[in-house]
């Protein structure tokens, strides 16, 4: 027997007793007659004496030998500690040791297990099994493990059944680039890992499931960043004979759930609801953090005729003239405006950014102000509300550098000026997106959730009209914290509006037979209305935990290059399994 106790039980009334303890040498005091080792498992640490005189020379020699992270048998009886640790369960006793036995040693570790600084997260990904023996990533995953079983509590006891869909599919355009797996049997051709269930969770409503779940793995070939990554887990779930509101009461009621589970808190009011036109108009993105204000402003209409032409000729392009108000203005050296100016144009192409700054005695100091009437100035900064030791930051240009520009810098500034209330936990549901948005790079019009989202049916006529940029969808995101952790939509469940849309996003009858001709075969056979959501299950915890990289909930992720550190993935295969068995060959091009 190893243990017959686990390190986080043993107390008071436990005093006396013969036990068998095991785990890990968390750490060991030798104080000359006496040894401490603070023996660790999952569970929690239990205090183990090693008394020269009780113990005996020889066990006592054997224990102060002991390094950290060997695992250890220990078999020894209760007793009371002289000198008690509240901070953890087993604080009140401790275990005199009869014997010891060295169950596995450990090398010199690349790090300490109980380090609380920044460690290297390349160091931590290579060594991923040892950072997961760290008691905040160790709790973590207990968290992510209290996550999953309250969401299947709650879907079981809601009736929605659990059922897996396929992992090798068939690639569909549906945003991000797929993750391609060749068949060795049907030679040139190949599979696709699923971004999502979509296709199929929607095809088992039409197959009369009614109500569907699924924890299903996604994988998406894109660019990596803090909140993403290649291989994730989302929680889809689908619904028939349901409209927007159903599927809104039962994400609300399964999140408010999900949360007290994982965070203790519990949330009684409703979530807060806002039009996706709002969100970018005020925020200047589509899942806006609530925790702080500073609203974007508009100031189109003012800067029209305002003697400054940058303002003038953005509007006159048919873009616009938006600011933000931020506090503490003294804080907003030159250099630091710089910066920030150096930012937008960096990341979001913006040509500059403008400033008015109003200093603690009321004086206005902005490079600006000079190309202004005083009436004119007091019109912006009146339609601004700039108080003293307020400054505006302005950008003048297209409608989405401006609104995605001044919707970063809003972040940017709520970060360094400690605008945030990290403590609060602030859900909101954005509403009513655009079916279509026109992309640059491609000169076409895309879907902007997915090409299957119903249209609003006020909305409809606008396709025969070609006036595409005024539709809107029965669809909502659902937002905690400036994080969007999950989205859905009503279905299209009509076969002549699946296939109109198709046609506005460029797809002609052979490609959409090509691509989804099997999906569209479905919904000639009775298709209920539907619709459902889909939670990314590793951005919404990492969102509870308050944590700020998604790596640190997922169990073994990858790094912002797509690597496993651990172990070795993405790697090399032999040129002859490609040739032979899957007729590939690889061709060399030059970086």
């Amino acid at each position: 027997m190893y243990r017959n106790y686990k390190l986080n039980e043993l107390k008071m009334e436990n005093i006396g007793e013969e036990v068998v303890l095991s785990g890990w040498v968390s750490k060991v005091r030798d104080l000359g007659h006496f040894t401490f080792i603070d023996l660790r498992d999952r569970y929690g640490i239990t205090q183990i004496l090693v008394n020269e005189e009780v113990s005996g020379k020889e066990l006592f020699e054997e224990a102060r030998k002991l390094k950290n992270e060997w695992v250890i048998k220990v078999t020894g009886k209760v007793a009371e500690r002289s000198s008690k640790n509240k901070n953890i369960p087993t604080g009140d006793i401790e275990v005199e040791a009869k014997n010891i036995e060295i169950l596995s040693r450990s090398k010199q570790l690349p790090f300490e297990i109980d380090e609380t600084g920044n460690l290297n997260e390349n160091m931590r990904l290579t060594y991923r099994y040892l950072d997961i023996r760290r008691p905040r990533m160790l709790n973590n995953i207990i968290k992510r493990n209290d996550m999953l079983f309250s969401i299947r509590k709650f879907m079981n006891e809601n009736g929605f059944l659990d059922i897996d869909t396929p992992i090798l599919a068939k690639a569909t355009p549906e945003g991000a680039r797929d993750f391609i797996v060749p068949s060795r049997i049907n030679k040139g051709d190949f599979y696709a890992l699923p971004q999502s269930p979509q296709l199929f969770k929607q095809i088992l409503m039409v197959s009369g499931v009614d109500k569907y779940y699924q924890l299903a793995k996604c994988f998406r070939d894109e660019d990596l960043r803090a909140d993403r990554q290649p291989e994730f887990t989302q929680l889809d779930f689908e619904m028939s004979f349901v409209e927007q509101e159903d599927i809104l009461n039962v994400t609300e009621s399964l999140a408010k759930q999900v949360f007290k589970d994982v965070t203790g808190i519990e949330i009684t009011e409703n979530f807060e609801r806002m039009s996706y036109d709002d969100a970018m108009n005020f925020y200047g993105s589509d899942k806006p953090d609530l925790r702080f204000d500073m609203k974007l402003i508009d100031l189109s209409k003012e800067t029209q005729n305002c003697g400054f032409g940058v303002f003038e000729n953005a509007v006159k392009d048919g873009g616009s003239v938006k600011a933000i108000v931020a506090p503490n203005a003294e804080k907003f050296s030159r250099k630091y405006i710089k910066d920030l100016e150096d930012f937008v144009k960096t990341y979001f192409k913006a040509k500059g950014l403008a400033y008015i700054k109003i200093n603690e005695n009321g004086e206005i100091n902005s490079p600006i102000a000079k190309f202004f009437t005083e009436e004119k100035l007091a019109e912006i900064t009146q339609k601004l509300g700039i108080k003293n030791n307020e400054i505006a930051l302005i950008l003048a240009d297209k409608y989405k550098i401006v609104h995605d520009g001044l919707g970063a810098l809003r972040l940017k500034l709520g970060e360094e000026l400690e605008l945030i209330n990290k403590d609060s936990f602030k859900f909101l549901w954005v509403v009513d997106f655009p079916m279509f948005e026109w992309s640059e790079e491609e000169n076409r019009y895309k879907a902007q959730h997915h090409p299957f989202t119903s249209i609003k049916q006020e909305d409809r006529k606008y396709l025969d009209s070609n006036e595409l940029d005024k539709i809107k969808t029965d669809s909502y995101d659902i937002v905690l914290n400036g994080y969007e952790i999950g989205g859905g939509s009503i279905r299209i469940h009509e076969e002549e509006l699946q296939e109109k849309v198709f046609e506005k996003l460029g797809l002609s009858k052979e490609e959409q037979q090509d691509k989804f001709g099997f999906f569209l075969e479905v919904l000639k056979y009775g298709v209920p209305p539907h619709g459902g959501l889909a939670f990314g299950i590793d951005r919404w915890l990492m969102a509870m935990l308050k944590e700020n990289s998604i790596k640190e909930v997922i169990p073994f992720p990858k790094t912002n290059k797509g690597q496993d550190l651990m172990t070795g993935a993405p790697a090399e295969i032999e040129e002859n399994i490609l040739a032979e068995d899957l007729r590939i060959k690889l061709l060399k091009v030059e970086e």
